[in-house]
């Protein structure tokens, strides 16, 4: 089992970030990689929690579709 929470450094939260929304998502990094995990699950083990993981080519490009609409 991958410990994709471990391996990600510097965890942050996303700017777009809405609490009262129920809209919050954290993003981590490795040197190839990035994370997207559910900042609400907290409370549920590591191993536990999902985590979206995208090569930083595909991530940039996702971020670009979201930002064009």
């Amino acid at each position: 089992m991958n410990m994709w929470h471990s391996v990600m450094i510097d965890w942050r939260t996303s700017s777009y970030t809405h609490y009262e929304e129920n809209a919050c998502v954290e993003v981590g990094a490795t040197r190839d990689l990035i994370g997207v995990r559910d900042t609400k699950q907290a409370g549920i083990p590591a191993h536990a929690r999902p985590v979206l993981v995208f090569t930083r080519r595909a991530f940039r490009a996702f971020v670009e579709g979201l930002k064009a609409g």
